[in-house]
């Protein structure tokens, strides 16, 4: 499969951030930066949920989707999540990347301008062929649910 041509519009307040881009070559997903105000720190209190603006618009390809990931570091040195992660972006989607932070953590969190907030990984999608039955094949699991297989090996 070849790489798919996703496009950037950058806003008005994001200009003069970079555009997202892969850190490292076996990177998976791409860093977003938190585009708020020059020279202010977003604060995000402990329990609370912030959307942060990206500054950024994007035109995915049919078939793909977005998903907006939470970022290592942020979450274990910081506390902060992504509180519907990950955010689906999808192909037909053309607003501006928000980002909606939580922080888990025990401290009020800042956020600077540019600051990597999240990241934004390109997945394939199908949507699949819905099909109502009245009843669904077997499998060896059947209706097992939470917590089936017990805790211990």
């Amino acid at each position: 499969m070849s790489a798919p041509r996703v496009t950037f519009q950058r806003l008005a307040h994001g200009r003069g951030l970079p555009l997202p881009r892969y850190m490292t070559p076996g990177a998976a997903g791409m860093d977003l930066p938190a585009a708020v105000e020059p020279d202010e720190e977003f604060i995000i209190e402990p329990g609370a949920i912030e959307v942060v603006p990206t500054g950024l618009a994007i035109a995915i390809p049919a078939g793909f989707e977005g998903q907006v990931r939470p970022r290592s570091g942020l979450a274990f040195s910081r506390g902060i999540g992504i509180i519907n992660a990950p955010g689906t972006i999808d192909s037909d989607y053309r607003g501006e990347i928000k980002i909606a932070l939580i922080n888990l953590g025990p401290e009020p969190v800042g956020i600077r301008r540019g600051d990597r907030v999240a990241q934004l990984i390109i997945a394939p999608v199908a949507q699949a062929q819905l099909v109502e039955a009245d009843e669904l094949p077997p499998t060896e699991r059947g209706d097992g649910g939470f917590g089936h297989t017990g805790m211990k090996p």
